[in-house]
């Protein structure tokens, strides 16, 4: 496939954005990103801000890390405003030294849905002193809070919860062995927001993005090769 370059720029006086990953003794990795960095400084003009109006996207994607600097954050919500009828994915994705409270909070206002893991889940009602019982009770505050249509709490190699519309499903992990947890994250959003936007049952939605995550970490390198069949076949 060959993509097209007409948004990808070069920004002169700043570095290509790099990031040091070390994984713990369970496999889970640890960022320092470094910055500032090219990302920090984007640009879109009027003319490319109509050519990806039109058609209206169906989603926008953001996370935290882009939105640390003021006009990326700008630019995102610009971006936003252009599509006003584009439902809004919000990974929360917090890394250290790298998210405010204002922030996160701005964010998941903008948001249709979110996904979060179980630790960011402790982290946010400690930033915004909430108290919630459980995973459910979580989902359903933050949902109502946020009027969110769907957030999704993953859990490691223990799966999901998934709370969609009025709809709460827990969803089992598929065992693998781990070669590279990094990448898998972004996986499991990508099959997420597949099944939410192919209009599928929450509970296929959820075991859809396990499966592709599981799949991720099972490989080696960020973006390994997969196939939809390899994903069908875990656990069987």
């Amino acid at each position: 496939m060959r993509l097209p370059t007409r948004y990808v720029r070069q920004e002169k006086d700043h570095p290509t954005g790099t990031v040091t990953v070390s994984l713990d003794t369970s496999g889970q990795p640890h960022f320092i990103i470094h910055r500032p960095a090219a990302y920090d400084f984007p640009d879109l003009s009027d003319e490319d801000l109509r050519e990806l109006s039109s058609p209206q996207p169906d989603w926008i994607y953001f996370g935290t890390l882009f939105q640390m600097s003021p006009k990326a954050k700008a630019l995102t919500l610009k971006v936003v405003d252009a599509n006003p009828e584009a439902r809004r994915f919000y990974d929360v994705n917090l890394r250290e030294n790298c998210y405010e409270a204002s922030l996160v909070n701005k964010l998941m206002s903008l948001a249709t849905a979110v996904k979060l893991n179980d630790q960011e889940v402790d982290m946010i009602q400690s930033m915004f002193g909430w108290t919630y019982r459980s995973l459910e009770d979580f989902c359903r505050g933050a949902a109502r809070r946020f009027g969110w249509e769907a957030v999704c709490v993953t859990r490691g190699e223990a799966g999901c919860v998934l709370f969609v519309g009025d709809n709460y499903v827990e969803a089992e992990g598929y065992e693998v062995r781990v070669a590279d947890t990094v990448g898998a994250g972004d996986a499991f959003a990508a099959a997420f927001l597949h099944g939410m936007g192919a209009g599928w049952p929450a509970r296929e939605v959820a075991d859809f993005a396990n499966r592709v995550g599981a799949l991720i970490a099972s490989r080696p390198g960020g973006t390994p090769s997969w196939t939809i069949e390899e994903a069908k076949e875990l656990g069987r």
